[in-house]
């Protein structure tokens, strides 16, 4: 599996309007791709996010993300993303990983996958 990871800062009185933002886009990637997202807010700075993304396969991510840029409106949301954009950490951290072991007990007790 393929990871993206982003790190942002969130105004703290735009939380409402990043999560609807993130629910739109959500919509338009999931014309396009197999995804499964989490948002982790840091505890120590409650404007600190986490976002992590899990695609099935690197190369249909690149060849989607290409057709989802294309659209209009997941342009009009990335506009509106970085205005909830702490103003002094407007920096968007990005990196890409790849999964290579999953050890959960969410299913049983000592489960490994």
């Amino acid at each position: 599996m393929f990871v993206k990871v982003y790190e942002y800062y969130v105004q703290d009185d735009k939380l409402e309007e990043f999560l609807d933002i993130q629910e739109k886009a959500s919509r338009i990637y999931g014309r396009y791709l197999l995804f499964h997202t989490q948002y982790l807010q840091s505890k120590d700075d409650p404007t600190k996010w986490l976002e992590i993304t899990k695609y099935t396969d690197e190369k249909e991510y690149i060849q989607s993300l290409e057709l989802i840029n294309q659209h209009p409106e997941i342009q009009a949301l990335f506009k509106a993303f970085q205005s909830v954009l702490l103003t002094h950490k407007r920096e968007i951290r990005e990196e890409n990983y790849t999964i290579r072991k999953v050890i959960s007990n969410s299913e049983g007790k000592g489960l490994t996958t």
